[in-house]
């Protein structure tokens, strides 16, 4: 397997994807506290860990990439505090930043889950008969309709969906690329799925934004702590 190198001109270890080692594993305990979801308790920098990283980079104002270098570190050892969307939410609610593709389940006020998401990319596209354009509407929504496990439609296939919006909801797939890439729905990575669908009841809020430029995120010293009818599904 890969083994961890050592930037020449930095104390931080520069890890990546198959790499192993107790630095992996800090790197994975430390995203689990934070709440960012890394997937099963290894000492692998697996997939599920690689999209963790992603996401806490993503909110520490890092460009997501396939390493974990000084700058990353420098962010794990002091990061950063979730900040609302919006400012009005229920203290438990799900908040969707369409610019930096990242899913936030807020519970009693506080960020209980942070994950990486792939939103419309916003092309026009015709799939067995189903034609539209590949777009993730902003605005205030409810969970109103909840499919566990997987289930299949016109425009693939999904694991434990949450409605929110007519067709569109997120749930989870095997293809969560950085970029926007659905057809509209908010694509989970796999080993977030099922966690998202439990903290997210019928009737839970849903936000979804698209802010007009990333703030500066402030820095903590510690971490801070049903519907009816046919839904096909806007993947």
């Amino acid at each position: 397997m890969p083994r961890a190198e050592h930037t020449p001109l930095s104390r931080f270890p520069l890890l990546r994807p198959g790499d192993r080692g107790a630095q992996v594993q800090e790197v994975h305990r430390r995203l689990d506290r934070l709440g960012f979801g890394p997937g099963e308790d290894r000492d692998e920098y697996h997939p599920a860990l690689r999209a963790a990283v992603w996401a806490f980079q993503k909110a520490n104002g890092l460009p997501p990439a396939d390493q974990i270098d000084s700058r990353t570190w420098r962010a794990l050892s002091r990061p950063a505090r979730l900040k609302p969307l919006v400012s009005y939410g229920e203290p438990t609610r799900v908040e969707i930043d369409l610019r930096r593709q990242l899913l936030t389940a807020w519970k009693d006020g506080r960020p209980e889950l942070v994950s990486h998401i792939s939103t419309g990319n916003g092309e026009h596209y015709c799939k067995k008969g189903h034609c539209g354009v590949a777009v993730t509407p902003t605005g205030d929504f409810r969970a109103w309709y909840r499919t566990p496990g997987w289930t299949s439609g016109p425009l693939g296939d999904q694991f434990y969906t949450i409605y929110f919006n007519g067709g569109i909801g997120f749930h989870g797939s095997e293809r969560v690329p950085r970029h926007p890439a659905s057809h509209g729905c908010i694509r989970v990575p796999l080993h977030n799925a099922k966690a998202l669908y439990d903290m997210t009841p019928t009737g839970t809020p849903v936000y979804v934004r698209r802010p007009e430029a990333p703030s500066q995120p402030a820095r903590a010293t510690s971490p801070g702590g049903s519907g009816s009818g046919e839904v096909v599904p806007e993947r």
